[in-house]
């Protein structure tokens, strides 16, 4: 074995916060209890570096030593010792005398690397699908609500058009909205954003300092990870299980990486569609006011409870557990993105914060689109219903497409938001998305929902497509992952700027 001493691992920076452990144990149970493949050396490194492209095996986390792994796997120590050493070569680990091993990801534009940017729009070709974002055309009465908004407008005209913390009605309005879910609000929580992403931004940059660590789910949303980055905080991953979320992990995530803020989507999770239940709403609130740990909750996707057409099932609120909470809100996915409104519901006293940190960043939220969804949010139910409806549509048709024309895609058909997050058979998912225009279809890669990259076996797959238009998109992802599967590897870059 030759230790990389007194060298940065490949693709990564020694000084990247706290090292996460992983017992021999544990990874003996991620790696599962069949035979491995023969050679055995080949089938623990395959296994492994699976675990690490899947993001079950997150990257920074230190393995067991070599002695431990040969008790519990049953190995020799040159078998577990030759698996490593594969291992290095490839760039899944990287070893320092003193340090031991741990898991990185190749340096370079391997298509596993991390990518730094999230999901950005761009010109989509005419004969493309593009299906790198969740969000759906205009819900039914956007049009109307700007009609009515422009005979409103006029007596905004005779002032500057600036309001930091946004118009009053609109204030009320969200702030009746809370009311109505059981969580107390007035006026002066809310603040009006341009979108949830500005809100999110103003959130961190009132609660953190440059430098300060922000626990992040794991896989989420792209473009809050990057929001996280690029305001000089440093993300790290809390890993989602297949059910959702391991209260004790993040309790211990928390300890080791004194993480100052969580960022967390417990409504139709971006991308898994995973809800969070009330007990571990309860439990998760009561973790982060013991770490002392601002939650930051979005909840862009919770009027699309896709099994409740009504809204009557929604959860409570996570703020309703939890009052230091800072809620972020969006009408982009419920009614229209080009509305570019949402709000951020602060703590009691926090509104004032919330406000000073958004001039960095603008001056204040449009004055037309902040009536069109004062208008939408007094409509209530009438329109969510119908918008509900016909999200669900759009769901089941994708979801019909899918089991006909990629039949070996694992997918668990999520009860809300826009999402199905597809698992692939093999991991080529990065192939997938590199050939996938070629097919017609335009695809984000899994590794961009990953706070330190991986997921290559996975895929997110938005049901915003007209009902009528899902077999065609089923069609087209079969053809794309047939190409996938006959992709060379290739050292070509994958370009991050994508939809």
């Amino acid at each position: 074995m030759m230790p990389t001493s007194g060298l940065p691992f490949k693709g990564q920076s020694w000084d990247s916060g706290p090292v996460r452990t992983i017992s021999a144990r544990s990874l003996a149970l991620l790696l599962g209890s069949g035979p491995l493949p023969r050679p055995a050396y080949r089938g623990l490194a395959d296994g492994i570096r699976r675990l690490v492209s899947d993001g079950r095996l997150l990257v920074g986390t230190r393995l067991p030593s070599e002695r431990t792994l040969t008790t519990e796997l049953g190995l020799s120590r040159t078998t577990v010792g030759a698996a490593l050493d594969a291992l290095r070569d490839e760039g899944f680990v990287a070893t320092r005398r003193g340090s031991g091993s741990v898991v990185c990801l190749p340096a370079g534009p391997s298509g596993l690397a991390l990518s730094q940017a999230g999901l950005i729009p761009t010109d989509v070709p005419p004969d493309v699908i593009d299906l790198t974002y969740a969000a759906l055309p205009a819900a039914a009465g956007v049009t109307a609500a700007y009609e009515r908004a422009l005979l409103e407008l006029p007596r905004f005209l005779a002032t500057a058009g600036y309001d930091p913390r946004g118009l009053p009605e609109t204030r009320a309005a969200v702030a009746d909205w809370f009311e109505g879910r059981g969580l107390s609000t007035s006026p002066d929580h809310v603040v009006i954003t341009s979108g949830a992403h500005g809100g999110l931004s103003a959130v961190l940059r009132s609660q953190l300092d440059i430098g300060d660590r922000v626990l992040v789910e794991s896989p989420t949303y792209p473009n809050a990870i990057v929001g996280v980055r690029r305001s000089a905080y440093r993300a790290v991953p809390a890993q989602l299980t297949a059910t959702g979320w391991d209260v004790e992990a993040i309790e211990v995530g928390l300890r080791q990486s004194g993480a100052r803020a969580a960022y967390l989507i417990p409504d139709h999770q971006n991308p898994t569609g995973l809800v969070m239940d009330a007990p571990t709403r309860q439990a998760l609130a009561g973790v982060l006011a013991r770490a002392n740990t601002v939650p930051v909750i979005d909840e862009t996707f919770v009027e699309l409870g896709l099994e409740d057409p009504d809204g009557a099932a929604r959860a409570a609120p996570f703020a309703a557990s939890s009052p230091a909470a800072h809620t972020l809100g969006s009408a982009g996915k419920t009614w229209w993105g080009g509305l570019r409104v949402g709000w951020v519901r602060a703590p009691r006293g926090g509104a004032e914060a919330v406000i000073e940190a958004r001039h960095s960043l603008d001056l204040g939220t449009a004055i037309l689109e902040q009536l069109v969804v004062t208008d939408l949010l007094r409509q209530g139910e009438s329109l969510l219903t119908e918008r509900r409806r016909e999200a669900r549509s759009r769901r089941d048709a994708l979801v019909t497409a899918l089991r006909q024309h990629v039949p070996d895609w694992r997918l668990t058909v999520p009860s809300g938001g826009l999402n199905l997050w597809c698992e692939l058979p093999e991991a080529r998912g990065d192939e997938l998305a590199r050939v996938a225009e070629s097919a017609g279809v335009r695809l984000a890669r899994g590794g961009q929902f990953g706070v330190e990259g991986g997921f290559t076996r996975w895929v997110r797959v938005p049901f915003c497509v007209a009902p009528d238009e899902a077999d065609e998109v089923g069609r087209r992802l079969a053809t794309a992952w047939q190409l996938a599967l006959g992709e060379r590897p290739t050292t070509r870059e994958v370009t991050p700027l994508i939809a």
